[in-house]
């Protein structure tokens, strides 16, 4: 995105992103954004962030806003549950940030389907 889009330019990239993948994502969906880095950078945090802790949150209050404020627009899209129509089109909005250049401003989105699986190994 352009610097000058600023937070409500990624907020509309997420927004598209989840409504052009629709229901072919395999609603109820768990949406990763990386924010900052390089291009390669914010990818490859966009697709981490998919694997943080079910029920956690960013510890940064403003990206944690953006994670709350997001799961709420997208739930109101009326996407659904396979695509069928509803309000639990995404179970958790994960953002991670890193620091980038002024003149730019990369976002990565990435959308994984209702089967996203962890594993947590306990020592």
């Amino acid at each position: 995105l352009k610097p000058a889009d600023g937070i409500e330019g990624v907020k509309n990239a997420i927004l598209t992103a989840v409504r052009d993948a629709g229901p072919n994502a395999c609603p109820p969906m768990v949406v990763g954004v990386g924010i900052g880095g390089t291009f390669e950078k914010c990818a490859l945090m966009a697709k981490e962030a998919l694997t943080r802790e079910a029920g956690t949150h960013s510890d940064i209050p403003w990206a944690k806003e953006l994670e709350e404020e997001m799961l709420d627009k997208i739930n109101k899209l009326g996407i659904g549950p396979g695509g069928l129509g509803g309000t639990t089109t995404a179970l958790a909005v994960n953002v991670n940030t890193y620091p980038t250049h002024i003149a730019g401003l990369p976002v990565g989105i990435n959308i994984c389907c209702h089967v996203n699986r962890h594993v947590i190994r306990e020592v």
